[in-house]
């Protein structure tokens, strides 16, 4: 399969997120919701130029997804183009190049707006990644909003991105910071929060999936529980957005965090979704050019959302990309990736069960997305990850910004593999061979 997809430059168009020129009146984004077919892992291949190389003489095996994942080559092309006829900056110029670029610019925001279902674009907000996403909440809405004996729930499986702005805040104006327990089997203790909301909570901050269980968490009802108790709500959605369908409008949630590189799009560029309502009572999170309204010697007044939080130039070209990334998830189908992600789980898991010395820690293939983090006994991880990658297999290992997380399993590193869009069974089969070379290595077997 190869995706055509570009950014388009030309006459301004509707800005309503789901607005599509065939039919206008659509309120809601038009293919992603849509049952899709099945995808083809190997045809997608193709769309991705890196996945064509070799290392070490073996052909690559990508399955280090949840830390970073590839980019097609619309995407890489996109910004070539751009770089090489449309640059410059944004927002500021009235000549043909500055309006092209904003326009570019603008219309990624559109269209990441109708891939999450935003209700309004203005709640867009480009960040660098999930994690400032984060810590712009924690150092605005936070310091704003949370006080002494308040209270900030998270959970034992948060990425340390939505663990320590939480510690430094609470540490700071003399709050609570309290922990959702995990359970044995990876699964988060909806008991355990309905206690911690007993009392002056102002936040509840969690991952919608683990990077490292791959725990698919109950999101929309963990939200309900939240507001129900008065508090506002983060979701850090940088393991959920880039596998499967999201609507912000549903979920309700106040906050939602996720970054372009996880998704096919480039580094550098992220997204924090805000309630408009909210975003506009928050203080700047970084003040300068572009975000302010006006100026005089001893004061300032801020622009209109969402560039009330875009301070100085952005990562413009790279907002483009991430546009283009859209556009191709959106051409698979979100319901297609989400299939095949849990369809090629449900493979591993079932290949590694073989396997007694290997340990996988999580929740069953049901519930949880394409990560799959294992110990093997008698080998370290990163032995094992160093052994792998000689076979031209690319995984993971470490504690994967989540040593609390690591700490509860009484463990202090997993090995992590983790499934994409272009990712098939034969890479799960190369994996698992893989480990038993490790084994051969590492482990004096009877006979051997």
């Amino acid at each position: 399969m190869t995706t055509e997809v570009r950014f388009a430059l030309g006459a301004k168009q509707d800005r309503r997120p789901g607005f599509s020129r065939e039919n206008p009146d659509e309120s809601r984004p038009p293919a992603r919701f849509v049952p899709s077919t099945r995808l083809d892992p190997l045809a997608l291949r193709a769309d991705f130029p890196i996945l064509a190389r070799e290392v070490h003489g073996k052909p690559l095996a990508y399955l280090d997804n949840a830390a970073s994942t590839q980019k097609p080559q619309a995407v890489i092309e996109t910004l070539s183009e751009f770089y090489r006829t449309h640059y410059a900056n944004i927002h500021r110029g009235v000549h043909t190049l500055s309006e092209e670029a904003t326009l570019a610019y603008e219309e990624a925001r559109d269209k990441v707006a109708a891939f999450i279902n935003a209700p309004d674009r203005s709640g867009v907000i480009f960040v660098r990644n999930a994690t400032e996403a984060i810590n712009l909440v924690a150092y605005t809405w936070g310091r704003a909003s949370v006080g002494p004996g308040d209270r900030v729930v998270v959970t034992e499986m948060e990425h340390h991105s939505n663990l320590v702005p939480w510690q430094l805040l609470t540490q700071e104006v003399g709050a609570e910071l309290t922990h959702v327990r995990v359970t044995d089997e990876g699964r988060l203790d909806l008991e355990s929060l309905d206690h911690l909301l007993q009392g002056p909570v102002k936040l509840v901050a969690f991952t919608h999936v683990s990077n490292v269980l791959g725990t698919v968490n109950p999101a929309r009802e963990i939200v309900a529980r939240a507001h129900a108790a008065g508090a506002r709500v983060l979701v850090d959605a940088a393991q959920s957005v880039p596998h499967l369908p999201m609507d912000v409008e549903a979920l309700d949630c106040d906050f939602l965090a996720f970054s372009g590189h996880k998704m096919c799009g480039p580094t550098g560029v992220g997204v924090l979704y805000g309630r408009p309502e909210l975003l506009e009572e928050m203080p700047p999170f970084l003040t300068g050019g572009g975000m302010i309204r006006r100026v005089t010697r001893t004061e300032a007044t801020w622009n209109d959302l969402p560039w009330k939080f875009e301070a100085g130039t952005s990562a413009i070209a790279e907002a483009v990309g991430l546009g283009v990334a859209v556009d191709y998830l959106s051409a698979v189908g979100m319901e297609a990736v989400w299939a095949h992600e849990r369809e090629l789980t449900a493979y591993a898991l079932e290949c590694l069960a073989e396997m007694p010395e290997v340990r996988v820690i999580g929740p069953p293939a049901g519930e949880r997305s394409g990560v799959v983090a294992f110990t093997v006994e008698g080998i370290h991880p990163h032995d094992l990850a160093q052994v792998l990658d000689g076979e031209g297999v690319a995984i993971r290992a470490g504690h994967h910004c989540a040593q609390p997380l690591h700490a509860r399993f009484g463990l202090e590193a997993t090995a992590r593999a983790s499934f994409y869009l272009y990712n098939a069974r034969e890479e799960v089969d190369r994996l698992v061979e893989g480990i038993k070379k490790a084994q051969d290595l590492f482990i004096r077997r009877p006979g051997g």
